[in-house]
């Protein structure tokens, strides 16, 4: 029952990954936590190893279709990577009911961010050539991969929610390309955190696999045919889920823990 329960949720997990080219993670934890049991220790790299190997995988159809912009992703990861290895120290010396009313904050604000629409792409990174403006762009990408990054670290998630509008929004990148350079930056910051959290593996290898598996598909699935679907409205939905789901989690750390 549970390895079935992890196939479905962890399928999920990825064709929300692949469709949106982030969200997903949010919820891996909680996933893990509430609904297959695992203690936050093991769920935080549990989380890092699924969303990383999914990402991969939905992001192989993005480098097919060249819909990556490289270069901001390798300032997004370089200093993502950095940031991840803080948030992995921090996350270390905080309690576990600390790590988890933060984790739920941080839901409530990425569901209040998915809940936006993008009418107003920012131009940080454009020139009149199409070409990138590196000396208006790196200032405003470095902190964010930054940021990015910490909260990889500290709560085992991609970080999707935050890069997507922070290239949209911020630098002026459109959708389609702004999706696939998100992925490339999950992997690169999940495969960071698992690293240095490699030790909280090992639990419960069947139930990792059945998720890691399902999602890796799902984000397969969803990156092949997302074009079909309207994630506008997708996007919303997912945003309420988030907020119940954060709800959820403060209750039980803040009333019935």
């Amino acid at each position: 029952m549970t390895l079935t329960l992890a196939l479905a949720l962890g399928l999920t997990v990825g064709i929300l990954l692949g469709l949106l080219g982030g969200g997903g993670s949010i919820l891996a934890v909680p996933i893990l936590v509430y609904a297959l049991g695992l203690p936050l220790p093991e769920a935080i790299p549990t989380s890092l190893l699924v969303i990383g190997v999914a990402s991969a995988a939905g992001a192989i159809p993005k480098v097919r279709a060249r819909l990556i912009e490289w270069r901001l992703a390798a300032i997004f990861a370089a200093t993502g990577i950095l940031g991840t290895l803080a948030g992995t120290a921090l996350g270390k010396h905080l309690p576990e009911t600390a790590v988890m009313i933060g984790f739920a904050i941080v839901m409530i604000l990425a569901g209040a961010r998915m809940l936006r629409s993008p009418d107003n792409p920012g131009t940080a990174c454009r020139t009149s050539n199409s070409g990138i403006n590196w000396r208006r762009c790196a200032p405003r990408s470095i902190p964010t991969g930054f940021g990015v990054g910490v909260l990889t670290g500290l709560f085992g998630v991609g970080g999707g929610f935050l890069i997507i509008p922070a290239l949209v929004l911020l630098l002026g990148i459109e959708m389609s390309v702004a999706v696939g350079t998100s992925l490339v930056v999950i992997v690169a910051n999940s495969a960071a955190g698992l690293i240095a959290q490699a030790d909280g593996l090992g639990g419960n290898w069947p139930l990792t696999a059945a998720f890691a598996g399902a999602a890796i598909a799902g984000s397969l699935v969803a990156g092949r045919f997302g074009t079909r679907i309207a994630t506008d409205s997708l996007r919303q939905w997912f945003a309420y889920l988030v907020f119940v789901v954060a709800g959820y989690v403060l209750i039980d750390t803040l009333v019935l823990g």
